[in-house]
């Protein structure tokens, strides 16, 4: 069995990594962080960690390359100060939709990712919801997935009444992973046909699978970035006859215009998690924040004692 758990959390996420040790009951690891003019790193393990059951909590958040690379340098780092066991907790994965090689001459970068973590020293690697199951498959380590469904749902059902809602997956994609919602809140479901011609935020829906009329949908989704997906499904929806539109999401990205995007669409509420940060200025009326904090907590608890995670999919 490792030693004591220890948990370090990055520069990319520290209040996360904050609100897991507060329910493990412990203090977070410190560290030291250097960037010098010549925009290299340093990190430096502020404390003993010989023999030690490592966490290591940094997710895929802007910039995504300098939070990769501290969290190279990290483990490294862990590595040659002879921790015993580090697990590299990623609640959002990094390059996590570059998971096939769909046009010449490209990287499967998710696989990369995955090479990357292990030649670094990390001895398995804890996530949630990755954005298609293969990518559990890169790693050579051993990998664990959690579900953000149980939390989701868990809001969902104490804050409405979903006696006339439908689950819509905002494309085809996403049509099979809505099934672990549907099933947890037993409701129905309809899929949105969407289409996008280039590798830019504008995406077209062209027919709806299902019957939504006069009903509230509920879109799901893994994540959120521009929030151009999720806005045309919610015009797309209302357009065939939904009541009203809210959504649900895992990964609250909201990069470039989403937040601006959401407050002039028609979409009622978003509910997100915290596996990446959401500061407050993207923190409208709209969007409401359910912590991971106590799920990742589980998890490190049962990872430490070598007891099963799976049950924590309930």
């Amino acid at each position: 069995m490792p030693g004591e758990i220890k948990v370090i959390g990055g520069s990319s996420h520290p209040a996360l990594a904050k609100n897991i040790c507060k329910q493990l009951g412990i203090e977070p690891c410190p560290t030291h962080v250097v960037r010098f003019s010549n925009e290299n790193l340093l990190v430096q393990i502020e404390e003993n960690v010989r023999g030690a059951d490592v966490f290591v909590v940094q997710p895929s958040c802007p910039p995504v390359s300098d939070g990769i690379v501290e969290l190279l340098i990290t483990i490294d780092a862990l590595k040659h100060a002879s921790a015993d066991r580090i697990t590299a907790v990623l609640p959002y994965f990094p390059y996590a939709r570059s998971d096939k090689k769909d046009r010449p001459r490209i990287s499967i970068t998710a696989r990369l990712m995955a090479d990357l973590l292990q030649t670094a020293g990390a001895d398995r690697v804890l996530t949630m919801d990755l954005h298609s199951p293969q990518v559990q498959g890169f790693f050579r380590i051993p990998a664990d997935q959690l579900q953000a469904a149980p939390i989701l749902c868990d809001y969902l059902t104490t804050h409405r009444d979903l006696e006339n809602y439908v689950l819509v997956a905002g494309d085809v994609g996403e049509s099979k992973e809505i099934g672990a919602y549907a099933n947890r809140l037993n409701l129905p479901i309809a899929i949105v046909d969407k289409r996008r011609d280039g590798d830019d935020d504008n995406a077209r829906a062209t027919n709806l699978i299902g019957d939504v009329k006069g009903k509230h949908a509920l879109i799901i989704d893994d994540e959120i970035a521009s929030g151009g997906t999720m806005m045309e499904a919610t015009r797309f929806v209302l357009d065939s006859g939904a009541l009203s539109v809210e959504a649900a999401c895992v990964h609250p990205v909201l990069s470039g215009k989403a937040v601006e995007r959401i407050e002039a669409s028609p979409l009622r509420h978003l509910v997100v998690t915290d596996t990446m940060p959401v500061p407050p200025e993207k923190r409208i009326d709209k969007i409401h924040v359910e912590s991971v904090a106590g799920l990742f907590a589980q998890a490190i608890k049962a990872i430490h004692g070598g007891e099963s995670v799976s049950t924590l999919f309930r």
